[in-house]
């Protein structure tokens, strides 16, 4: 077992802001407000998670449901679930491809390549109703840009990492993920090492981006109003990671 191995405390420190984000916002200057507002000094090791919503927030990724026109057959679904016409017409808008449309549940994959529901498009937390939230065009180039952002403001190099929150196949209630990485690896490879009973791991590859994603939901919660905080204590492995390697290629995935 190396230093890195042997267990750590981590924290898990919220970053409230004060103030509702807005298209064309800077987020990186909301953040280090709300940092100093909360006297919170960063330290090297640092990562910090913020939710999409603020990042769709500050780059406009609002759409006016008004202006949506559904089809005969989105209307005819929405009707049948008691659902909201334009969200499912917008989220069929938003995807790739269909993935599943059962008793009112739609699953697809996004432009991302991510699987979801309703194309990751929300309508909570947003402004009441009127306007649904789309993901960020490219989570991985927003986490990328936030990172460089901080750097120069705050002189220190803090990864980022962008969550959404998804639900499981055979598993209930949501959990976040990382829709969105820069500066460190999102996945830890065990493969080649050795346990404490000196088997030889095969296919052990830990979600690492995943698992402070969550780490993090614990805090930010749903209702919290608390969209970002700072995961301190955890070793990372530094690099030029992305979100889009925690997606599993068509031809190793039994499910598609």
């Amino acid at each position: 077992m190396t230093q890195a191995d042997h267990p750590r405390e981590l924290r898990i420190i919220p970053v409230s802001l004060p103030d509702e984000i807005r298209p064309g916002d800077s987020l990186s200057e909301k953040l280090v407000r709300a940092l100093r507002h909360q006297k919170l000094s960063l330290k090297k090791g640092d990562i910090l998670v913020v939710k999409h919503k603020i990042v769709s927030k500050t780059e406009g990724q609002l759409v006016d449901l008004n202006k949506i026109k559904p089809t005969a057959a989105s209307r005819g679904w929405a009707r049948r679930y008691h659902l909201d016409a334009r969200v499912m017409q917008l989220a069929l808008a938003q995807s790739k491809r269909v993935v599943r449309r059962k008793r009112g549940v739609l699953i697809t994959e996004t432009r991302h390549g991510l699987i979801c529901a309703n194309s990751g498009v929300d309508v909570s937390n947003v402004d009441g109703g009127s306007h649904a939230l789309l993901l960020p065009k490219n989570p991985d180039s927003s986490a990328a840009v936030l990172h460089r952002e901080l750097k120069k403001r705050l002189k220190l190099s803090l990864p980022v990492i962008i969550t959404d929150s998804f639900g499981r196949p055979w598993r209930e209630g949501l959990t976040e993920v990382a829709i969105g990485v820069a500066a460190m690896k999102p996945l830890h490879d065990y493969r080649r090492r050795r346990d404490p009973y000196r088997y030889a791991l095969r296919v052990s590859i830990e979600a690492v981006a995943d698992e402070l994603a969550c780490a993090a939901g614990l805090v930010c919660g749903k209702l919290a109003r608390t969209p970002a905080c700072i995961i301190r204590g955890f070793r990372y492995s530094p690099g030029r990671g992305t979100a889009s390697e925690l997606i599993r290629a068509s031809e190793h995935d039994l499910f598609r």
